[in-house]
Order: structure tokens, then C-alpha cells, then sequence
């Protein structure tokens, strides 16, 4: 069994990541939340943190990174009185599960290609049950309970896919010194999503913006065209962060081998194609049959 190289790791990642990232774009996991009294922006904060229990604010802006403090500050901790962790989960799945249901349909979900897929994935997600250290996200949502059915099971694998490398690729972020408004603005110079999807969903002003812009721009990371140009430093650093998350986030991918991550992509690729043309196009060109 050949390993995957960093490309085949990425690729993987990037072709299961709309199974998982459709949760927070899903009409019926935002009902679910709305049912217990949890609207907005808060339902995605308290859902994806609710896993750690019912934290405090300085614990998500440390997880998640990018987001402005006060907006996390905004939903936590009060969003706990409405709803206690283990309620938001429930639902989190429960409109998940809703989710696949209407977008793939049931003749999918109980097929031989998703109980292969997720046997696939939860070995691979079982196999980072090892490097709990220094990955708090990944780690309190190894203590959730496994789906018995696969396509939930599948999206459980996914989940625990995305925060161990999400984790890891804090881990990059800090020790290239970039803090959350900095990621995003040298996100937004090379990736998909622009300046003002990345801005306004993560509650930054456009004060706060201009001074990250400004500050990259004084370290040499930005040149200083009015659009989002890299320099030749900065893109050498942004790559070496992608480096870097590819190669923190490479364990899972490991333990499938270059084939089992071929197989993996090219039986989960029409799911998650289906997923982001409903819920996130932005994601289509990445899903390239490769």
C-alpha cells in the first residue's frame, strides 16, 4: 500500500469537505436550532462548539480562530441558557440527517456506496484517535457517539476529518504570526471566497480589515495594489501554512493509502457535488474529478 502524496491528502479533504460543511448552510439544521430558541449566527457558533460543553467565549474565538472576539461574545455564553450542549447536537444531526435526505434521497443513502464510503472514512477518522494533543476541537468531538447509519456515520467521520485538520492548520497560522483577520485576508488573496463573503461572515469591520490589510502590507506580505495581491514573501508563507496543515493533517490519509483515498474521493465526489451546487456553489470547481 503506496501513501498519498501532500496533493492526494488535500484533494481528499477538499472533495469529502462540503459532506461535512453543509451542516452550516442547511435550511433544516437551522430550523432545528431555531426550535430550541437558537437563531443566527449564534446557532453556529453554540453547534459546533457544543461538543467542548457549554464554554465561554475566549474558547471559541481560540478554536475557531478567524471569527471577531465580540461576535463570539454576542452568542456565549448566554446562547447556553436556551439550549444545554447535548440539545444543539441532537439537532445538529438531526438536521443533517434531513439534509442528506432531501438533497441525495434515500435510494443513495442506503446504498452499497455509502456503506463503503463510510467504512473508509471512519477508518480514517478512527486512526487520528492517536494525536489528541494540541487539538482541542478534534479531540472533545472524538467523545460524540458514532451513527449507526452510514451516511450519518459517514458525515461523523467527516466531522472528526475537518476539526483534526482545522487544528492543525491553527497550528500553522500561529507560527507563521498570523492571527484570525490576518488568515483571512491572505485567504482571501488566493482562495475562492472573497474579501467581503470572508469580512461579513466572520463579523469583521471594514476598519478592522483595511488595518490587517495594512499591517501585511508593512511586513511585506501584500503589495500595494487596491485588489488583494500577494507578494513573493507572502505567497512563499501561505504556502508554506498549506504545507504545513497538509502535513499535520496528513495521519488519517495515511492509514487509507493512495488507493483507499482514490476510492474515497471518487465515491463521495457526486454527494458532495450535489451538496455544494444546493447549499454552496462556491465549493463546484474544487470538485474536479481527480
Amino acid at each position: 500500500m503506496s501513501d498519498p502524496t501532500p496533493a492526494h491528502v488535500r484533494e481528499t479533504w477538499q472533495t469529502l469537505e462540503p459532506y461535512h460543511g453543509a451542516v452550516y448552510f442547511s435550511p433544516e439544521a437551522h430550523a432545528a436550532y431555531g426550535e430550541l430558541g437558537v437563531v443566527g449566527q449564534a446557532g453556529y457558533f453554540a453547534s459546533r462548539a457544543a461538543a467542548l460543553g457549554p464554554v465561554g467565549p475566549e474558547v471559541v474565538t481560540a478554536t475557531f480562530y478567524n471569527f471577531n472576539p465580540e461576535a463570539v461574545r454576542a452568542a456565549l455564553p448566554a446562547v447556553w441558557e436556551a439550549a444545554p450542549p447535548e440539545a444543539l447536537l441532537a439537532a445538529r444531526l438531526r438536521g443533517m440527517d434531513a439534509t442528506l435526505r432531501r438533497v441525495l434521497g434515500d435510494e443513495v443513502l442506503a446504498s452499497e456506496e455509502m456503506l463503503r464510503a463510510a467504512e473508509l472514512a471512519s477508518t480514517a477518522a478512527r486512526a487520528t484517535l492517536a494525536y489528541l494533543h494540541g487539538r482541542p476541537l478534534f479531540a472533545a468531538h472524538t467523545a460524540l457517539p458514532w451513527p449507526e447509519q452510514p451516511h450519518l456515520a459517514l458525515w461523523h467521520a467527516q466531522t472528526l476529518l475537518r476539526e483534526f485538520r482545522g487544528d492543525g492548520h491553527v497550528m500553522a497560522l500561529v507560527d507563521a504570526g498570523l492571527n484570525g483577520i490576518e488568515a483571512l485576508v491572505t485567504h482571501a488573496a488566493v482562495g475562492p471566497v472573497g474579501a467581503q463573503a470572508l469580512r461579513t461572515t466572520r463579523s469583521w469591520s471594514q476598519e478592522e480589515w483595511d488595518a490587517a490589510v495594512t499591517g501585511l502590507r508593512s511586513r511585506g506580505w501584500l503589495t500595494d495594489s487596491p485588489d488583494l495581491v500577494l507578494t513573493q514573501e507572502g505567497e512563499e508563507w501561505r504556502a508554506a501554512v498549506e504545507r504545513a496543515t497538509d502535513r499535520l493533517g496528513a495521519a488519517p490519509y495515511l492509514a487509507l493509502g493512495a488507493d483507499g483515498c482514490t476510492e474515497l474521493r471518487d465515491l463521495v465526489r457526486p454527494w458532495s457535488r450535489a451538496l455544494a451546487a444546493e447549499l454552496m456553489p462556491w465549493a463546484v470547481p474544487r470538485l474536479a474529478d481527480r
